[in-house]
């Protein structure tokens, strides 16, 4: 069995060998997953206007495991192409603006950040990678449910009674999922 080096400012994309070929790749990959993850989605309106969905653990593991750079552009690929008609969003949604397309715009920023994170080795425990994925959540969320206030013109009480308080529970459920399958995925690489 061999082991592979592996730098303590990598990130799981760095294992993968090439380099642009590689890299574009992935940030098409990771778009699309997240693209993909978008398609489970179920809206309640009596709860909220934003749907559930499975996007944004796409997010925090494409982030975490593209890196910075590639966890951005990949996040700006789902972005752009969406707002030009790819119709990947929840739902088969696209297009530029609406009341949540603020969390799309938020994962640009939590993927970046993950992916920073992670590239310090922080997607490498089970515990580092739930304050990770936490920090990518708060992000989301953050600017998902500002976007949100904005559109629907609510006071802040009411942007969090919808755009956020729904999903607690639903998030904490995805977050401890990606930092489960991080963690599982450098022991793996390590072997």
């Amino acid at each position: 069995m061999t082991t592979l080096a592996v730098s303590d400012r990598a990130v799981l994309a760095d294992v993968v060998p090439g380099a642009w070929i590689r890299d574009a790749v992935l940030v098409v990959a990771g778009a699309g997953l997240t693209g993909l993850a978008a398609q489970a989605s179920i809206t309640i309106p009596a709860i909220s206007p934003v749907p559930f969905t499975l996007q944004t653990m796409a997010v925090l593991v494409v982030g975490a495991a593209l890196g910075p750079l590639r966890g951005l552009l990949s996040m700006g690929l789902y972005l752009v192409a969406g707002g030009l008609g790819v119709p990947w969003f929840a739902h088969q949604g696209h297009g530029f603006g609406g009341a949540t397309f603020g969390y799309i715009v938020g994962f640009l920023i939590a993927a970046a950040v993950v992916g920073e994170l992670a590239r310090h080795g922080n997607d490498r425990s089970v515990l580092s990678a739930i304050g990770v994925m936490a920090v990518g959540e708060v992000i989301t969320l953050a600017v998902g449910t500002t976007w949100l206030a904005l559109d629907l013109h609510l006071d802040s009480a009411k942007a969090i009674a919808l755009g956020v308080t729904p999903f607690l529970v639903w998030d904490l459920i995805k977050l401890v999922a990606a930092a489960l399958l991080l963690p599982g995925a450098w022991k793996l690489v390590r072997r």
